[in-house]
């Protein structure tokens, strides 16, 4: 029986889909953050990215050094309208 390698466990996707996507020419960080959601769960990449940049530098045959690591954004908190409105001083 052939076990899954879960790499992304927020979004639950597994190695095998992030080689398949890399074998269709997904070959960034960002491409597979499109399609799979990879680095978008509550830890924000930092239990998968460093995984999914080794995995498109075996597949290119380059150091993970040149891989572009992708995007970073910062996580958005919902804001209660009442403190926008109060000036948010709290």
């Amino acid at each position: 029986m052939k076990k899954e390698i879960v790499v992304c466990r927020c979004e639950e996707v597994t190695l095998e889909e992030i080689r398949q996507w890399i074998n269709r020419g997904y070959d960034s960080f960002d491409e597979l953050k499109r399609v799979l959601r990879v680095g978008m769960g509550p830890c924000q990449g930092r239990g998968c990215r460093d995984i999914i940049l080794k995995e498109i530098a075996r597949a290119k045959g380059v150091p993970v050094s040149e891989v572009p690591v992708g995007t970073f954004r910062p996580p958005a908190k919902p804001v209660k309208l009442g403190i926008l409105a109060e000036g948010g001083d709290k």
